[in-house]
């Protein structure tokens, strides 16, 4: 019998590749005070990797504990740049100068997901993507982030890949979907591989 299955996430881009890739689910959010957590990891040097797993377990079992018998999702996206975690801009102010820090330069977006079982974490994966960003002007970045900011203002580092954000970069290496916020193809061969999908 195939396990019931949620989302521990609000990201309407992870929704939507699970619906594209014909896997049900449901989404229950699992509200957590993700910047102390994140703090507390810088504290104690915590590498990206970590802070990244550390915080998509945290919502998994999150809500695997009050649902144990589900298989409950948790993801988190962490952006390293040059020693540096930047986390969503609270403003276009900071959206602008996160651009800014950004470009004519290379940045790494860490993708985590965890899934956990009655409270505990059966599966994780944490996916890494090195990006470059174009010399983009100042007038740029602040044309962009004014015409995207109801778009980007849930997004580290102030951009989507997806959508006019792809106009800021040079090169990308790696995995797509772990740009989007989700090692979808490899989360697909362990839901396969315990029988919860079709084969």
């Amino acid at each position: 019998m195939v396990q019931r299955f949620i989302l521990a996430s609000g990201s309407d881009v992870r929704a939507q590749l699970l619906r594209q890739a014909a896997v049900a689910f449901e989404v229950i959010l699992a509200r957590v005070d993700e910047e102390t957590v994140r703090d507390a990891l810088l504290a104690e040097d915590a590498p990206p990797r970590d802070i990244a797993d550390a915080l998509a377990e945290l919502k998994a079992r999150k809500i695997s504990e009050k649902h144990p018998d589900a298989l409950v999702l948790g993801c988190d996206q962490v952006l390293e740049h040059r020693g540096e975690i930047l986390s969503k801009p609270r403003d276009m102010t900071e959206a602008g100068a996160q651009l800014r820090a950004l470009r004519d330069d290379r940045h790494s977006l860490l993708s985590a997901a965890v899934i956990c079982e009655a409270g505990k974490p059966i599966w994780r994966y944490v996916g890494q993507v090195r990006l470059r960003m174009r010399k983009a002007s100042d007038a740029y970045i602040d044309d962009y982030v004014t015409r995207n900011w109801d778009s980007i203002r849930d997004a580290v580092g102030a951009y989507k890949l997806e959508e006019e954000g792809v106009r800021l970069f040079t090169r990308v290496e790696g995995d797509y979907f772990h740009v989007l916020g989700l090692p979808l193809l490899e989360l697909l061969a362990y839901l396969t591989l315990r029988g919860d999908l079709e084969t």
